[in-house]
């Protein structure tokens, strides 16, 4: 019998060319992309560019993406520039182009990794590991190809603007192709503004505009921790605030701005 090939969320085409699959399906309309996979392969294209080029060793201590419109279930182009070249602090660019349209912006610091465990400290308390937590259906308040695919599972209830969860999947980032914890711990963090909605979906649209990643360790393992809070101001703003962890104890932080708005029919 043949070699079982697992799916992906992205079908390589070409050269820095992708192709979406149905795992991608988006959470507020069908006929466009969730973001979360994209930001993962955004960091994959990126390290890919980067080896290609032979760049010093960096690690990612922060990235941010900036979505400049709906992102269309269609294959698309990432493309990757550096924008301040060094020996240990770097900028990277990178952007996603469909049909000549940049739908995406990122940009990357990369720092020289360090020695500094005897100064390390001010880290958040370590999650209950996910072996220990029940899992919990977020298709119960959310549709979509990408939803579909997570497994999700929730560290006590899950409250309006404030839910703690743990987030896998079993699906490639790009099919056939392998991809570091980094790419597949940051395709899973745009889910967080889903787990602790403060209003229903269904009567509410809260989507976010950008994302913004610190870390201050690199990811390991196949779950990522979202310790999370949402708060809706009055004004049509909300703000989606995360506090990042993997198998082992925090990494990071990320934050999410919200257009809230009530939904119309």
């Amino acid at each position: 019998m043949g070699e079982t090939v697992r799916t992906g969320y992205f079908e390589r085409v070409g050269d820095g060319r992708y192709k979406p699959t149905a795992h991608v399906g988006g959470a507020w309309r069908v006929d466009e992309q969730h973001f979360s996979p994209l930001g993962g392969l955004i960091v994959h294209a990126i390290e890919r560019a980067r080896a290609a080029e032979g760049r010093p060793e960096l690690v990612m201590s922060r990235i941010s993406f900036d979505i400049l419109g709906q992102i269309a279930l269609e294959e698309f182009e990432v493309q990757v520039e550096i924008v301040r070249p060094g020996r240990t602090i770097e900028l990277v660019e990178a952007t996603a182009v469909i049909g000549g349209r940049a739908v995406v912006r990122a940009r990357a610091w990369l720092l020289a990794e360090v020695d500094t465990g005897i100064v390390a400290g001010g880290e958040p308390e370590r999650l209950t590991p996910p072996e220990q937590v029940p899992p919990w259906p977020m298709d119960s308040v959310w549709s979509g190809g990408f939803i579909e695919s997570l497994s999700t599972r929730v560290i006590g209830e899950p409250q309006p603007g404030r839910t703690t969860a743990w987030v896998s999947t079993g699906y490639d980032l790009v099919a056939g192709e392998q991809v570091s914890s980094l790419a597949s711990f940051v395709a899973l963090i745009d889910t967080a503004n889903g787990i602790a909605v403060r209003q229903e979906p269904t009567k509410w649209m809260f989507p976010n505009v950008d994302l913004t990643i610190h870390l201050y360790r690199e990811p390991e393992g196949d779950w990522t921790g979202l310790d999370t809070k949402v708060t809706f101001g009055s004004r049509g703003q909300g703000l989606t605030s995360t506090d990042l962890h993997d198998v082992t104890g925090p990494v990071g932080h990320a934050e999410q701005i919200l257009t809230v708005r009530p939904l119309t029919t």
